[in-house]
């Protein structure tokens, strides 16, 4: 994969983009990227349309940054790539192990970092933690099993990873 420079300006957003993005997320990416930079490229086709990253290119425009890394994915169908702008966002989607999540944010706060930058709000923390009853995951959020294996290659592009 090869990360390029892009102005903002050369992109274009997907239409039909099903991901919503409010501005409170849009103001937490763009604290996230002024604290830690653009760590996260934005993935895009041949003709520079987003397949992923339309948020971080919201945060962008409100950073007021003239260019950002980009990917170019080019060995996707028209149909996979719609597919994978839902995939993108669904796949990432899953619970906390609380008694985990509550330690790295109190550490965090002792030795003063600002835990905002993580994108959870106060009111959000106060929910999750309001039920806590063990410090366990459920049963169904395995460790890494190191025995699952790829083959580590894309099988329309040959790309290795």
């Amino acid at each position: 994969m090869k990360i390029e420079f892009v102005k903002l300006g050369e992109l274009q957003p997907y239409k039909n983009n099903p991901k919503l993005h409010p501005l409170s997320q849009v103001e937490r990416i763009a604290n996230s990227i002024g604290e830690f930079g653009f760590l996260v490229p934005v993935l895009v086709d041949s003709d520079r349309n987003i397949i992923a990253g339309h948020g971080r290119v919201l945060a962008a425009e409100k950073l007021g940054l003239e260019q950002i890394p980009v990917i170019r994915v080019e060995h996707l169908s028209e149909e996979q790539m719609r597919a994978y702008r839902i995939a993108d966002n669904k796949l990432t989607e899953s619970g906390w192990d609380l008694g985990l999540l509550e330690s790295e944010l109190d550490s965090l706060r002792d030795i003063g970092f600002d835990v905002d930058l993580t994108g959870f709000e106060d009111i959000e923390l106060g929910e999750l933690f309001l039920n806590v009853d063990s410090e366990t995951p459920p049963a169904e959020f395995k460790e890494f099993d190191d025995t699952i294996k790829t083959d580590n290659i894309c099988p329309k592009c040959g790309y290795e990873w």
